[in-house]
């Protein structure tokens, strides 16, 4: 079986495009820092148990070795918002050549979602993607950033990235095959 799928593709152009969310009400704290040692166990787990009730299936083949090799790339940034110390959600920046950082993954887990940590999130790790350069020596100047999102992410991921100011570049529409969502490990 069969379902249709629209993709659309968003950017700003400049770190003015940016529109920060409002931060998570006071007495919710909610930290994010960067996983600087690059880990495949935590990014899997984060990858599995953001997109296993809406079905990120595209890494979930890679070995260890793929994880590390692209974890290990100048450029490549994982952010994670943690509330109260546990794991919230993620955004993985990948530096592309000419200045041009793509959001390759972002999103919360299943019991932090609709907290305001989304949008908190997304605002912070577009702004590490707009400083980039300035934690790489020798990458050029972010100059564009960009993500793709679908009909298939969670029903706000369209409107919280036109909120923080990113703008539509692009749609796709096409017949995927419906996968079912495997959950943050098999058999779940």
């Amino acid at each position: 079986m069969t379902i249709t799928v629209t993709t659309w593709y968003l950017e700003q152009t400049a770190p003015g495009d940016l529109v920060p969310a409002v931060a998570p009400p006071v007495g919710r704290r909610v930290d994010i820092a960067r996983a600087e040692v690059a880990s495949p166990e935590f990014s899997r787990f984060l990858y599995t148990s953001v997109g296993g009730d809406i079905a990120w299936t595209d890494r979930l083949g890679w070995t260890y070795g793929r994880w590390e090799e692209f974890l290990g790339r100048p450029g490549v940034e994982t952010w994670v918002a943690y509330e109260r110390g546990t794991p919230a959600g993620f955004i993985e920046l990948d530096a592309q050549p000419e200045g041009v950082v793509e959001i390759s993954y972002f999103g919360l887990l299943p019991a932090f979602r609709g907290r305001r940590t989304g949008g908190h999130l997304l605002s912070y790790g577009t702004a590490r993607a707009w400083d980039l350069a300035g934690r790489w020596p020798g990458r050029a100047k972010t100059r564009r950033v960009w993500v793709h999102t679908c009909s298939q992410d969670g029903p706000h991921a369209l409107d919280n990235y036109r909120r923080r100011g990113f703008r539509v570049f692009a749609t796709e529409v096409a017949e995927e095959p419906e996968a079912p969502a495997p959950g943050p490990w098999p058999g779940a």
